[in-house]
Formats: structure tokens, C-alpha cells, sequence
């Protein structure tokens, strides 16, 4: 059955990529529509959730669009995909531009990489860029095919620290061991950019395309 895939655009992100990258994984008839409209948003089927930039100026862009109550009801009713600052601002409170406040859909922090020194003696520089291994904490629909320990692409300086582990879906080392992927009931959301993980990270596009939940 043709379904509805919306990709939230509100002014901020990599949007057309990923957009791209999902329609590559949709089977013919679906549709993948990037919008800002919360009636298009809530009636579609499944939501993918982009986003770079700022704390601040996310949650302002959001706001001005009137996204807010949308990307939460989204968030708590049907499969939802977040992606970098789209998995960052479902916590609490960002430590970015002195503190600011997110949408708050669970408990947590986001916090700034300390930097310093890896393991090797390797300066870690900020931001965080390029691949780095991501590593499973539980079995997940969105990991199918997808191998323990395999690298994805990422670009950011902060990082999420939910209050509840249980929320962690999977972690990766950069000074310290962050949550590179968390999930609850019908949301999964992470920091890495899967449109930018070649063949892993349309796999991971594709199983979220087809995870029934």
C-alpha cells in the first residue's frame, strides 16, 4: 500500500538530501513531500525529522513555522525519524549559546563535547566530523542489516544525554561515549546523518520506510 513520507522543513537542514536519499529507498507509488504545513505533517504516514544548525536558531525556526505541537504529536503517534539537531531538540535543555530551552519530549541534556585526547593520543578535534563506528545497545527494526560497529557520518560539536538509558538505542566514542541513536515505541532518532552513510546509512532509510510498529 502507497504510503505518505513527510520530511519536515522548517528553514533548517539538509532537507533536499535527505529527501533524496529516502525517496531512493521508497517503493513506487509512495511519496516523499518535504513541508512545513502540520495538517500535511500529522495526516502523513511517516515522519523524518532533519535538521542543522544552531539550538537557538532551530527552536526559533521551529517556532516561526508553528511546528512545535506538530513535531510532538508526530513524535508520540506515528513512525517518526529524527536526524542530528532532529534528534537533539526532543530533549529538555541544550547547553549551546549559554542554555537553551528545547522541545522537552523526554528528560535530558545536550551537552558540548569536552575535547582533549582519545584513546591513541589522537587530538579530538570540535566538531565532531566525519565517520565513527556506532554500536548497538539492544536489537532494533532499524539496525536490520546493518552490522554491529558500522561507521556512519557525522557532523556536530554537542550531544545528547537523555536522563533515561533506556532511551539509548546505541553509542559511539568520541572523549567520551555518547548516544549516537535513541528510540522509544514508534520514534527513533540520531546524530548521525544516514544520507551521508552511503550504503549502511540507506539501509537504515529503507528499514524505517518499512518498520511497522
Amino acid at each position: 500500500m502507497a504510503q505518505r513520507i513527510a520530511v519536515i522543513d522548517y528553514g533548517m537542514g539538509n532537507l533536499r538530501s535527505v529527501a533524496k536519499a529516502v525517496e531512493h529507498v521508497t517503493a513506487p507509488g509512495d511519496e516523499v513531500l518535504v513541508t512545513d504545513d502540520p495538517t500535511l505533517i500529522l495526516s502523513s504516514d511517516r515522519v523524518v525529522f532533519p535538521g542543522q544548525g544552531a539550538a537557538r536558531d532551530c527552536m526559533a525556526a521551529i517556532s516561526d513555522h508553528h511546528l512545535n505541537r506538530a513535531i510532538l504529536d508526530a513524535a508520540q503517534s506515528k513512525p517518526f525519524l529524527g536526524i542530528c539537531m532532529g534528534q537533539q531538540v526532543l530533549m529538555e535543555f541544550s547547553e549551546e549559546n549559554g542554555g537553551t530551552e528545547l522541545l522537552g519530549l523526554y528528560p535530558g541534556r545536550v551537552r558540548h563535547f569536552p575535547g582533549g585526547r582519545g584513546p591513541d593520543g589522537t587530538l579530538l578535534k570540535i566538531p565532531h566530523m566525519g565517520w565513527n563506528r556506532v554500536s548497538h545497545n539492544h536489537d532494533h527494526p532499524l539496525w536490520e542489516n546493518i552490522d554491529e560497529g558500522s561507521r556512519f557520518y557525522f557532523v556536530h560539536s554537542y550531544y545528547v544525554d537523555p536522563d533515561d538509558g533506556d532511551l539509548i538505542e546505541a553509542t559511539t566514542d568520541f572523549g567520551v561515549t555518547f548516544a549516537s541513536a535513541i528510540g522509544r515505541d514508534n520514534l527513533f532518532a540520531v546524530q548521525f546523518h544516514p544520507e551521508k552513510s552511503a550504503d549502511d546509512g540507506l539501509q537504515l532509510l529503507k528499514n524505517f520506510v518499512n518498520w511497522d510498529v
